[in-house]
């Protein structure tokens, strides 16, 4: 009789258990699925908030609770690469960023496939830019720009040194602009990363040179990179350039530096507008955007570099649906008109590069003095030379960030030449 009562327990139980599941799995499409999501930069997740909210408008059968989380760089990215290798703890979505992403395209790739949502707009795309987070044929992250390489330029620094940026063709007319504004004004041309490599690598790729050929062979060491980073020594040892204060032009240092003026001029991947705005608003219409100096007369102005992959993970809740809505937020005409007109990223839909929401006022085209900053990339959009992402890509970049800059540019202590001949075969 005992065993019999024990038994109906049990089944009540168990019939009980599964209602309440029953119940919770109808309830949750109207809660909404929940997708995390792990990023490094604050205005990304920004970004995606909004996306979600326009999804869950456009979507109400598909609604999604965005559970996002900002961590340090270095940080996040190691902790994915930890969870992945142990099959649980990480994300829904994750941004990884273009110099990190190799090492999750290793072995057996944990992140999912997205080819099935991009191939119906893969000719809208600028497909270079799907291609570098790809492997065997298969598109594992979704870009957010282009990242077509320019100039800023301080016009309250240069109108007062009397110099026309117009002007400047070259690096070395760049050069000697810099000499009669350190001259006149008691400023800086410009400013050099010396931890980073972000004045070091447009440089190089606008010249067809990369860190990495096709093949994914180093050639860090070779004449066009020496001769490059020997130019950025004698920008800061002429007193043209200095070293960027904190080391690069992400630091906080950094940002207080310019904002109150402190260079004339720098050069960054065109996804840099954002840190003008956010974190420089005391440069509100002063800054012209114009492409870089030309190394040779009729050289490229410009080089597609930076960038950050979002992916799905294949620990991901529900895949189809952080599948659908990454493609929705960052493959759709509307997330990349939105990629425009809230970071200032030039999108990698070229489809809606001319749409008229190109041009409308926002709150890029309020700070920078372009009429049309659109307009300027269209003008280089065919001279914006691309970069090889390859295995060895995240120890090329920890080698000039760690020694390289540093040997070279700010101790000093190794030529160019040797710096980056010690960096290439301590790679190889």
């Amino acid at each position: 009789m005992k065993r019999l009562l024990l038994f109906v327990v049990l089944i009540t139980c168990m019939i009980g258990m599964v209602f309440a599941a029953g119940g919770k799995e109808q309830a949750a499409p109207a809660d909404g699925t929940e997708l995390s999501f792990w990023t490094f930069q604050d205005l990304h997740m920004s970004f995606y908030e909004k996306m979600s909210k326009l999804w869950n408008e456009e979507n109400p059968e598909r609604k999604i609770i965005f559970k996002p989380e900002v961590l340090p760089f270095e940080d996040m990215h190691t902790k994915l690469l930890v969870s992945l290798q142990a099959g649980t703890g990480a994300p829904d979505l994750v941004d990884i960023e273009i110099g990190k992403y190799p090492n999750f395209l290793k072995g057996d790739v944990q992140l999912i496939p997205l080819n099935d949502v991009i191939d119906p707009v893969r000719d809208k795309f600028v497909t270079a830019r799907l291609d570098i987070y790809s492997k065997d044929g298969q598109n594992y992250g979704l870009p957010f720009h282009v990242g077509a390489s320019v100039i800023f330029y301080n016009m309250e620094i240069l109108d007062a040194a009397g110099i026309d940026p117009y002007d400047i063709k070259t690096w070395d007319d760049y050069m000697e602009a810099g000499k009669i504004v350190k001259q006149k004004t008691g400023k800086p041309m410009a400013t050099v990363e010396v931890n980073g490599q972000w004045s070091f690598w447009p440089m190089i790729a606008q010249q067809g040179s990369d860190f990495l050929d096709a093949d994914g062979n180093v050639i860090l060491d070779n004449a066009t990179n020496v001769k490059t980073l020997q130019y950025l020594k004698d920008l800061l040892n002429s007193g043209v350039a200095v070293a960027a204060p904190g080391g690069n032009h992400h630091a906080e240092e950094y940002y207080g530096f310019m904002n109150d003026g402190g260079a004339a001029s720098m050069w960054m991947p065109m996804w840099y507008m954002n840190r003008f705005t956010d974190y420089m608003p005391d440069l509100a219409g002063k800054i012209l955007i114009l492409p870089m100096p030309r190394w040779t007369s009729d050289g490229a102005r410009s080089a597609g570099m930076g960038g950050t992959g979002t992916s799905v993970t294949n620990q991901a809740r529900d895949i189809e649906l952080a599948k659908d809505f990454l493609m929705f937020a960052k493959g759709s005409e509307e997330g990349n008109l939105v990629i425009w007109e809230d970071l200032g990223f030039d999108p990698p839909r070229w489809d809606v590069w001319d749409n008229p929401r190109m041009n409308a006022p926002n709150k890029f085209t309020d700070y920078y003095l372009n009429d049309d900053i659109f307009g300027m990339l269209l003008e280089i959009k065919d001279e914006i030379n691309s970069v090889n992402v390859k295995e060895k890509l995240p120890a090329v970049i920890d080698r000039i960030n760690s020694s390289v800059m540093i040997q070279a540019l700010q101790q000093q202590t190794k030529s160019p030449a040797e710096a980056l001949r010690e960096a290439a075969e301590l790679v190889r």
